[in-house]
């Protein structure tokens, strides 16, 4: 980060005391920061404390007379390499999505012509709220990242997703998004969530998966340059920019989604968690409730991990496993088993990790290696992994070890 110039806007809430300590993160990784206070920020922040921390006069209001023309924000998005709005508020992340600029934060959005990140900060049912789910798609729609926010305990004593990204995980991701790419123009295809077999009109089989994980990868490979399929099933996640997003809900969908480009594929993660089986027949009216036993017949689903890698010419293929024990053993086996070049394993079932949840840490073998990624949260997780998936790639690569050559 030596000498990129971060611009970060702070939003009024509790949470804004954590960008203090990110204006201290970024200065030691050699950033020029330079901050922008709402109104309500400074009910909660000094203008001081960040001065002191970035070494230049933090900026509040819109029309400033210390500025050539009054035009500060004008000034200030053109030399920013990035934007950071950290905290975001809900009342700040509903003007940026319609577009509104009464203030000095909101109007110099608008004038930004670099990358912009915001990390939201709010009560949990505000986030769940459907309005503010429609903002964060919106904003996700016209190129802005997401980074959060997280699951835990909040200032008003509730639980839930709403609690702003931890300092040290904004800076890991503005250092992961200024690197050069890792996997630049390599073609990935990455599967994502449940799947839901349909039993009826109302009712599915399906599982706990929410999709985190495997949209943290497609993230990931973005950032590292890649060129991202995701293929997703029903999951409540706004797709990530700079993605080609495909929608599914079956198994047999997901499949043929995925044979449908995979000649194109230059890696293959399997991250969704795809139902083994599905009813023998859909019932076309609502099931009623009869007897009190019952029973449905159930077919196998298409294995689409091992589909991939068992073709002639096939992508560089990683696989997933969750299990409840015995994690090694199943995760080597299935490496085997399907002619996997690698496999990712985590336990579920537990207290924390895994299924519907921001955190996890993952096992992962290839045929001649191992690593334990630690428990973190998931974006973190899925750069350690694709730094894993790329030195595997590029080795095998130069080597010829690889099954499809690069184009």
């Amino acid at each position: 980060m030596i000498n990129k110039k971060i611009l970060l806007g702070v939003c009024g809430g509790v949470a804004a005391y954590k960008s203090a300590e990110l204006v201290r993160l970024l200065k030691k990784r050699g950033a020029d920061v330079r901050v922008v206070m709402t109104g309500s920020a400074l009910q909660f922040v000094t203008p001081l404390t960040f001065q002191a921390l970035s070494g230049h006069p933090v900026h509040t209001t819109l029309l400033d007379a210390g500025q050539e023309q009054a035009m500060s924000h004008i000034h200030l998005a053109r030399w920013a390499d990035i934007l950071v709005i950290a905290p975001v508020t809900a009342n700040t992340l509903a003007k940026l999505a319609n577009g509104l600029a009464d203030d000095l934060l909101s109007t110099l959005y608008l004038a930004a012509e670099c990358p912009v990140l915001i990390a939201p900060a709010m009560n949990q049912a505000m986030w769940r709220k459907a309005v503010t789910c429609e903002n964060a798609a919106r904003l996700q729609r016209h190129g802005v990242e997401f980074i959060g926010p997280e699951a835990g305990e909040q200032a008003c004593g509730e639980l839930g997703l709403g609690r702003m990204a931890e300092p040290e995980t904004i800076c890991a991701r503005l250092l992961a998004g200024l690197q050069p790419g890792l996997l630049q123009g390599v073609r990935i295809t990455i599967t994502a969530g449940p799947t839901r077999e349909p039993l009826d009109p109302v009712r599915f089989i399906s599982n706990r998966s929410s999709g985190k994980m495997g949209y943290a990868l497609a993230l990931a490979a973005i950032d590292a340059g890649a060129d991202v399929t995701l293929i997703s099933g029903p999951v409540c996640l706004p797709a990530p920019a700079g993605s080609r997003l495909v929608m599914v809900e079956t198994a047999q969908q997901m499949y043929d989604a995925v044979m449908a480009g995979i000649a194109q594929a230059e890696i293959f993660i399997g991250a969704a968690a795809v139902a083994d089986y599905r009813p023998v027949q859909a019932q076309a009216r609502k099931i009623k409730k009869g007897s009190d036993a019952g029973s449905i017949e159930l077919q196998k689903n298409p294995d689409i991990i091992a589909s991939v890698a068992s073709l002639l010419s096939r992508p560089f293929t990683v696989g997933f496993a969750a299990e409840t024990d015995d994690l090694e053993a199943y995760a080597i086996g299935k490496l085997r088993s399907k002619n996997l070049h690698m496999i990712a394993a985590n336990r579920v079932g537990g207290m924390e990790g895994g299924f519907d949840s921001d955190r996890n840490a993952l096992q992962v073998f290839w045929p001649d290696g191992r690593q334990t990624l630690s428990m973190t949260d998931k974006p973190h997780l899925a750069r350690q992994l694709l730094e894993l998936i790329a030195g595997q790639f590029h080795g095998q690569n130069a080597s010829g070890a690889n099954g499809r050559p690069r184009a």
